[in-house]
């Protein structure tokens, strides 16, 4: 087992470690457990100055420097940036990654800053790409190897009954995170496109699915000591031939990732105001209520966050079609492969 946790992440709860490698060894195709990130809020890194162990840590080394104090403007941009962050995973944790943890058993890729990793699975997966790309896997290291763990058939869960919260950047620095993560997705859509070709191997899947139940399923249950939910057969070439079924989510995620900005940008310079208005307005409609829903504790409180960020979100969709022009201009264009941060 390795446990990765970035140096601006914290772990929230005392279990934190020792559920992740619990849930990791629960089955022999779960590549990687993560627990629930939270944004780290300003009055967090208060407390975390007050604990015990950090004033002992202080008493050892007086000099050691816990956290820059920051101007209040700072804490302004960072706060901005908490609230948008905020209102971000509780919809993807609580609504997205619910939803494919119940229809897949995986989320695409484990959230980097706090996640515990079957090393075997780790170790082999550098052997074979870091000879071919080097140290520079993708532009976000963390999603490449969410899509090449989804590509041998392997799993990353999430696990909700713990928590940790990461630093995130000011407002002003969230654009450049952004092109990391997005042209990465991109990047990683390229390189593993056995994945997101699954939709149209269905046929194919189907097929094999159907004769591998006559022909085989019983006589490999009964052979089986650990019954698996959600076992699949392992390897690339399955991939390449027959798709995964995280497959289907990650070419949703990229046709919305594409499709949703380029649609509002073609709707702008079409001048067509009503449809762009009643688009946004019952996206945010559907957005809002899916808050109401998930969001238990405080409700209205999220719904007035939901409605404050809207304006980020949007210039977040908007700055995707520079992540999506400047990836078609390597690819197409440019001819370069080697994506680098």
């Amino acid at each position: 087992m390795e446990f990765i946790l970035d140096g601006d992440s914290l772990l929230l709860s005392n279990n934190y470690i020792e559920r992740t490698v619990q849930e990791l060894y629960q089955g022999v195709g779960i590549a990687s457990a993560c627990g629930t990130i939270l944004p780290l809020q300003y009055r967090d890194i208060k407390e975390i100055k007050k604990s015990s162990g950090i004033k002992k840590f202080l008493d050892v080394l007086p000099n050691a420097s816990i956290s820059n104090e920051e101007s209040l403007s700072h804490r302004i941009m960072h706060a901005i940036t908490n609230m948008y962050r905020d209102v971000l995973y509780l919809f993807l944790q609580r609504f997205v990654y619910r939803g494919l943890m119940v229809f897949f058993g995986s989320i695409i890729s484990p959230i980097g800053c706090a996640v515990a990793y079957r090393r075997k699975y780790i170790k082999d997966l550098f052997d074979k790409y870091e000879p071919i790309l080097g140290d520079n896997l993708s532009n976000s290291d963390d999603i490449f190897i969410g899509f090449a763990l989804d590509n041998e058939g392997y799993r990353n869960i999430q696990i909700l009954d713990v928590y940790a919260r990461t630093q995130e950047p000011e407002i002003g620095n969230l654009p450049h995170q952004f092109y990391m993560w997005s042209s990465a997705y991109l990047q990683c859509c390229y390189y593993f496109n056995g994945l997101i070709m699954t939709p149209f191997k269905v046929i194919k899947y189907v097929i094999n699915k159907r004769r591998a139940a006559r022909e085989f399923e019983e006589k490999i249950k009964n052979l089986r000591k650990i019954q698996e939910p959600y076992r699949q057969a392992f390897g690339e070439h399955i991939t390449k031939k027959y798709g995964r079924l995280i497959g289907w989510s990650i070419f949703s995620s990229a046709v919305e990732k594409i499709f949703f900005p380029v649609a509002l940008l073609i709707l702008i310079l079409l001048q067509a105001w009503h449809y762009l208005f009643l688009t946004v307005f019952i996206e945010i409609i559907i957005s809002q209520i899916v808050l109401l829903i998930i969001a238990k504790e405080r409700r209205w409180s999220y719904f007035i966050k939901g409605l404050l960020v809207t304006p980020i979100r949007y210039s977040v969709l908007l700055f995707d079609l520079v992540n999506i022009g400047r990836f078609s201009l390597d690819l197409w264009f440019l001819k370069n492969r080697s994506w680098r941060k």
